[in-house]
């Protein structure tokens, strides 16, 4: 993990996700490798729970390195 890559997460955020799941997503932060992000849609951020791994995973696929080790879901 390097802070560019990181970064780079935050920045593509709706390519990563698609424009829906962005644009209900209030903030998205990285440190550490942990995936934080914020939203108010409750249903969302239960579905995106469920799913964390395949989403760890996905994302790491896309940004072609291991940027991310875990996802923490807050409301």
């Amino acid at each position: 993990e390097t802070p560019l890559l990181c970064k780079q997460v935050v920045e593509r955020w709706s390519e990563l996700m698609g424009p829906m799941v962005a644009g209900m997503t209030r903030s998205v932060e990285v440190e550490n490798g942990v995936l934080r992000l914020r939203m108010n849609n409750a249903a969302l951020r239960a579905q995106l729970f469920e799913q964390r791994f395949e989403l760890v995973q996905r994302i790491n696929e896309k940004m072609g390195a291991r940027v991310i080790t875990d996802v923490r879901l807050l409301g």
